[in-house]
């Protein structure tokens, strides 16, 4: 199964100093059709304009990530945290027997650009925590990248699911294949470019349910960037 959810099909709402595209139903936006993926529950594209953003707000039991694309994003939580999460950087707080957090756009000219993804831990009432990491200018070449997973392993974010994280960029001609596990799923976000995923282009802000495959071939139409989540 090949499930798209075209970037246009989005929930979609302007609030002024927020414009904000959701894959599932989230606050304001609910469709009964799209509630999620597998343990994948949340997944916002958001643009803050500068020096605005949300206020503390409260979370429990999820696994909060945050991928910024272009600016900074100022966080602060009661667990103590305080810091930039700039373009490059990836964060993830495990909210557990809850947390509090705000985030704004750190600068005053510039609008931030972030993903925001959560997912449902794998245990409910653990304590919650904290992990942000800088990752590497991407070069020239294609390529792919472990951010996230169960164990932090090869220098990745650890995270509470029995969850594989990746991002990936492509140059234009190249092709990229993951690798499912029997029974597992995946879900892509493509952030930038176009691509082919089986028989259907995906552009920009296009995302991808996909259940029944081994092999995820993504061919590169158009120079590309994105996420792969490899889900139980």
């Amino acid at each position: 199964m090949l499930h798209l959810r075209r970037s246009a099909d989005r929930g979609h709402f302007k609030y002024g100093w927020l414009e904000t595209f959701h894959s599932f139903s989230f606050g304001d936006y609910v469709d009964p059709r799209h509630r999620g993926f597998s343990v994948l529950r949340v997944l916002n594209e958001d643009w803050i304009v500068p020096g605005e953003g949300f206020p503390a707000h409260a979370h429990r039991d999820m696994e909060i990530f945050t991928y910024v694309l272009q600016g900074a994003l100022e966080h602060r939580d009661s667990m103590g945290h305080t810091g930039l999460i700039r373009a490059g950087d990836v964060q993830r707080m495990s909210a557990g027997t809850g947390v509090e957090h705000s985030e704004y756009n750190a600068s005053s000219v510039e609008a931030v650009h972030l993903l925001q993804i959560w997912f449902y831990p794998e245990a409910k009432g653990t304590l919650p925590s904290y992990e942000q990491k800088t990752l590497a200018a991407a070069s020239d070449r294609s390529l792919s990248r472990l951010i996230f997973s169960p164990d932090g392993r090869d220098g990745s974010l650890s995270i509470g699911q029995n969850i594989l994280g990746y991002d990936f960029f492509l140059k234009e001609a190249r092709q990229m294949v993951f690798t499912l596990a029997s029974q597992r799923r995946g879900w892509i976000q493509l952030t930038q470019g176009r691509v082919r995923l089986f028989n259907e282009v995906l552009e920009a802000g296009d995302g991808a349910a996909i259940d029944g495959f081994s092999e995820i071939a993504i061919s590169c139409l158009e120079s590309a960037q994105g996420l792969f989540f490899d889900l139980p």
